[in-house]
């Protein structure tokens, strides 16, 4: 981490082991990267003056709020995963640098493995989807995460932020979403979280309050539909629209 800061001007931290259920499995790995790493490089910037920006995500809530989160609510994280996020906030906090928190949600892009892409994979065999609906938030593309990171690098922002996209949708609804763009015919039909357990509980209540990082964006942040349609056209993933 040292060798990595020394020509840097500033540092967006993506790193992380984001893999929810396995975390269950690797607690001293999850935490070993989500929050001891994070607090040596916390402390290594404050060394040398660098700005940082921290990318944390909604999992440090437990989702059993009945209004959107804002930056002062409390975690209470129901995950490995989540507790280790919370922590590494915590340990770039302590540090003393110069640092922006950016809190993330349902985040989708070209690389890495999430929804949609699982979805569209899963799609694609023609095989009958359920899909759970009582977990709400807002898909978030990547690409609009990135300008709001622009932003807050160019006016060296600090604090700690919430960054989604605007509204809100169940997973099942978004679901439907993406086989519509796709004219996919596959039967799909909701169900509950308790249909599907996983080793790490999911919050259900994903929704982010953006109001406090909108005044320093240098635009309006837009609805998921509009981001969802503008990524399905564009984002580079198969199949083709129609």
């Amino acid at each position: 981490v040292e060798a990595a800061l020394a020509q840097a001007a500033v540092v967006v931290n993506c790193a992380a082991y984001t893999n929810v259920d396995k975390a269950e499995e690797q607690p001293e790995v999850a935490r070993a990267v989500n929050a001891e790493a994070v607090g040596v490089l916390g402390r290594l910037a404050r060394q040398r003056g660098t700005y940082v920006v921290h990318i944390s995500t909604d999992f440090v809530f437990d989702g059993k709020g009945d209004r959107p989160y804002v930056e002062t609510d409390t975690p209470r994280p129901l995950n490995v995963y989540g507790d280790s996020k919370w922590k590494g906030e915590l340990a770039l906090q302590a540090s003393g640098c110069d640092h922006a928190i950016l809190r993330v949600e349902w985040s989708y892009g070209r690389h890495g493995v999430h929804f949609i892409a699982k979805l569209l994979e899963r799609a694609h065999t023609g095989v009958d989807l359920k899909v759970v609906d009582d977990q709400i938030g807002a898909p978030t593309w990547t690409a609009d995460a990135a300008r709001a990171i622009l932003c807050l690098l160019r006016g060296r922002h600090t604090g700690l932020y919430h960054f989604a996209s605007g509204g809100f949708v169940s997973r099942y609804d978004m679901a439907r979403f993406v086989l519509q763009a796709f004219d996919l015919q596959n039967r799909i039909s909701p169900c509950s979280s308790e249909t599907f357990p996983m080793k790490a509980v999911r919050p259900k209540n994903s929704r982010f309050n953006t109001a406090k990082i909108q005044p320093l964006l240098d635009h309006p942040i837009r609805d998921w539909q509009t981001a969802l349609s503008e990524f399905l056209s564009h984002g580079g993933l198969t199949p083709t629209p129609q």
